[in-house]
């Protein structure tokens, strides 16, 4: 199976403020490097974790890095009480059919 490269954060977000950190969350350029992304977020509303997968490590690196990601993440941190994130390496897993 193919390995992926995986950048995963987990935000708590404040009370009240999943739609607004939503609006700002999108990136702007898209990063070169990035194939899909996914979000996830709990019922309540007050945790979110995002799922990318990148062409690489240093692709993702890059992305983190640049200038237009620390604007993102700026205007992110109002609304984020707490955040953990990793880089992570993997593949798919086989599951049996049934």
């Amino acid at each position: 199976m193919e390995e992926q490269f995986v950048w995963v954060t987990t935000r708590r977000l404040r009370p009240d403020t999943l739609e607004a950190f939503e609006r700002a969350w999108q990136p702007d350029p898209y990063p070169k490097g990035l194939r899909r992304a996914f979000a996830y977020w709990s019922e309540d509303g007050q945790e979110i974790t995002g799922v990318s997968f990148w062409d690489s490590e240093e692709a993702c690196d890059a992305w983190r890095a640049s200038e237009p990601e620390a604007q993102r993440r700026a205007a992110l941190a109002p609304y984020v009480a707490e955040e953990r994130e990793g880089f992570y390496r993997g593949r798919e897993l086989a599951v049996p059919q049934r």
